[in-house]
């Protein structure tokens, strides 16, 4: 058995090995931390490649890659219409994500991302937001390590994603799509919603923890604040951070007019939920009194690539305008 398994390993290794030759870049050369395009371009047997600046160097990519595979990078990906063939498990979790992938044939590559699933998807190019593989998954194909937080809001994000694939023109197609869904909400809820009324963003865990948080961490954030242009609690729009953890002696300070609840609770018990209801803290709260909390599904609203803050943005006018319409035939 042990003759056995050393004579596979010393195979998988020659293979990989033979990737590593054919393939068109990927070795890190050094340099800036930036994480941007440079203008260097060269012609090789395999097609036209470009160096690009990350942080662990200058890796020379495809100028238009083909077959990408990545870790949490797929929504980022697709927005700008590249072709992934490999992503990430909980990627096919993303409501937003399921069809897109679906109709591409993606496959899902483990987390960390596996090594032998990569191998047999012939990826030209890798992106990853998690560097725990980056050694060897660059001897499969150009590897580029681009770490959560690179960019923080969509424009950025698209700009960023379409530089790496070649897809400028795609990129702003993209975005303008963006703008004008963004405006389109905000026109429909004109006259709907007080201009001066404040929207919180809140998750709960199974743990009982309570969380409130900003613009770019996710839950809505970027829909509501950034292309709704809704206003932060006061508190949240006077910090720095991007979450903040709350006990409920301190939930008065933060609460909203509007309030949208996630709950990560993975076993679905409801165990945190009902207690957090029953309290008194959370009974008087203003929008719960006034039937302006809005509980939310954790797997829709936990996410942020493009496509899924572009389609947040309808789900939460919808939401917001059928809520007032309810409210205003109770009285």
């Amino acid at each position: 058995m042990l003759r056995k398994k050393s004579i596979f390993m010393l195979a998988a290794l020659m293979l990989v090995l033979s990737v590593f030759v054919s393939a068109c870049g990927g070795n890190n050369t050094g340099g800036n931390p930036a994480s941007t395009s440079g203008d260097k371009q060269e012609s090789t047997a395999t097609g036209e490649t470009r160096s690009f600046k990350t942080v662990k160097g200058d890796i020379q990519i495809p100028a238009k890659p083909q077959r990408i595979v990545t870790d949490f990078y797929g929504g980022e990906l697709l927005s700008v219409g590249a072709n992934v063939v490999g992503v990430e498990p909980t990627a096919f979790q993303n409501p937003f994500l399921t069809d897109l992938l679906k109709e591409k044939g993606t496959k899902e590559v483990g987390d960390p991302t596996n090594l032998e699933k990569t191998l047999e998807l012939k990826p030209d190019l890798i992106v990853v937001m998690k560097d725990t593989n980056y050694e060897a998954l660059s001897k499969i194909a150009p590897t580029l390590y681009i770490p959560y937080g690179t960019t923080t809001n969509i424009y950025d994000t698209v700009k960023l994603f379409g530089d790496i694939t070649g897809e400028k023109g795609k990129a702003g197609q993209f975005i303008a799509t963006f703008d004008k869904k963004a405006a389109e909400g905000r026109a429909r809820l004109k006259g709907v919603i007080d201009e001066k009324a404040t929207f919180g963003l809140y998750e709960l865990t199974d743990k009982n923890a309570l969380w409130i948080f900003g613009d770019n961490a996710g839950r809505g954030g970027q829909a509501v604040y950034n292309a709704l242009k809704l206003n932060m609690p006061k508190k949240t729009a006077n910090s720095k951070e991007q979450t903040v953890q709350l006990s409920m002696e301190v939930l008065p300070q933060y609460d909203a007019d509007y309030m949208f609840l996630t709950t990560y609770d993975p076993d679905k018990k409801g165990a945190a939920l009902k207690q957090l209801k029953s309290s008194a803290v959370w009974g008087n709260l203003p929008a719960v009194k006034k039937n302006r909390v809005f509980f939310n599904d954790f797997d829709t609203y936990y996410r942020y690539d493009p496509i899924a803050i572009t389609g947040q943005i309808d789900m939460i006018v919808d939401m917001l305008i059928e809520r007032e319409k309810e409210n205003k035939a109770k009285k």
